[in-house]
């Protein structure tokens, strides 16, 4: 029995040590030859197990430079993607914010390494329930996970230092606008389909909103309808 749970200790240490030399060739390769800088960011890239937040089937492709699906029509962005979005609202230990789109949990788990809270929306409940469950046993205290419609935001616990928003709505949703801190910043594909979609940020100054235009995208749809039939 001592054996066995020896040989079990040695496999585990292996299998981490690989996943964790997978991650640092992603942020080398992937992050930092891109112009991702930020070490908060790329620290946190570091350190999120990306292959225990993806499905089992695509395990192998958890440190690979591209999307990947999750089930229920929906993908995770590629690792570029997630650290670009994170950078772009210049995250901070004291901060607290909202995201639009759970998915699988990781957009959530890399925020919730570098900022004091995360409130993150999933509408397919499947998805929700999992990455609830999923962050829990990673040990993401910070993170609280919500299955619902995005677009209301989460006003209650509102106002909100940044936003990110992970599938493309036509246009920016105002509740999210007004749920966003003076001097805050939201992160948003906006388009009318999956081949025209522009990646923006907003900041808001002094009450009014700032739209930069960042570059082209493809995100899932802004889904707005119950999916608990799935």
């Amino acid at each position: 029995m001592k054996l066995w749970f020896f040989i079990l200790f040695i496999l585990t240490f292996f299998q981490a040590d690989h996943y964790q030399k997978l991650r640092n060739e992603m942020v080398k390769t992937q992050l930092e030859a891109n112009g991702i800088h930020h070490p908060l960011v790329l620290q946190a890239m570091r350190k999120v197990p990306r292959h225990l937040l993806v499905p089992g089937n695509v395990r192998h492709l958890a440190y690979e430079d591209g999307p990947l699906p999750i089930g229920y029509k929906q993908t995770i962005s590629q690792p570029y993607i997630v650290a670009y979005m994170t950078e772009a609202i210049d995250p901070k230990p004291g901060m607290k914010v909202l995201e639009i789109g759970t998915g699988s949990g990781y957009q959530a788990a890399v925020l919730g390494e570098i900022v004091a809270e995360v409130y993150t929306i999933e509408i397919v409940k499947p998805l929700g329930e999992k990455a609830q469950k999923d962050l829990a046993e990673l040990g993401y205290k910070n993170v609280y996970v919500r299955v619902g419609d995005g677009y209301k935001g989460w006003p209650e616990e509102a106002p909100f230092d940044a936003i990110i928003v992970t599938a493309a709505p036509d246009k920016v949703p105002q509740p999210l606008i007004d749920q966003l801190k003076e001097e805050g910043k939201i992160i948003i594909p906006v388009g009318p389909n999956a081949n025209t979609q522009e990646l923006r940020l907003l900041e808001k100054k002094k009450g009014k909103i700032r739209t930069t235009s960042l570059f082209p995208v493809r995100f899932v749809p802004f889904v707005r309808d119950s999916l608990s039939h799935y």
